[in-house]
């Protein structure tokens, strides 16, 4: 696994991003950048199971391993989800196990910085490289109004 680092500065208080970027409705907008009809299922807090998913109800099973409030979400993916079949046992899930993906909002005169901390296989570097500018780009514009 590689960790991969993106960063983005936003013109909203931190409070405005962390809800643009968690909350259903926002999430389905800028993650859009990654798959158009992207969706989750489970709730952001401690503990959660959450399911990231293609309108195909492919993609991702994952647990909430940190919360701070409008500060810092870790999320630890546990296994994939083919057609809406969960799998965390076969070996191409069990090599993705324990990557994380962690969000980070740092305010300052009326800016927020949001860092995004992921852990990638070699395999996705360079998807993950072209689409996460792509998704904060969109953050950014549905944070500011724009």
């Amino acid at each position: 696994m590689e960790k991969l680092h993106f960063s983005i500065s936003i013109k909203a208080a931190k409070e405005k991003v962390w809800h643009t970027m968690l909350d259903d409705i926002g999430y389905r907008q800028w993650a859009a950048a990654f798959y158009e009809g992207s969706y989750y299922k489970g709730d952001w807090a401690l503990g959660s199971k959450m399911l990231f998913l293609s309108p195909e109800d492919d993609g991702m099973v994952s647990r909430i391993v940190a919360n701070i409030p409008y500060q810092f979400i870790s999320i630890e993916h546990l296994g994939f989800v083919s057609k809406g079949v969960e799998d965390t046992e076969s070996a191409g899930a069990r090599a993705f196990a324990g990557a994380h993906e962690n969000y980070t909002f740092r305010e300052n005169n009326g800016y927020t910085e949001v860092l995004v901390d992921t852990d990638s296989p070699e395999e996705y570097k360079g998807m993950f490289e072209d689409m996460w500018p792509k998704a904060l780009a969109l953050l950014k514009a549905l944070s500011e109004g724009q």
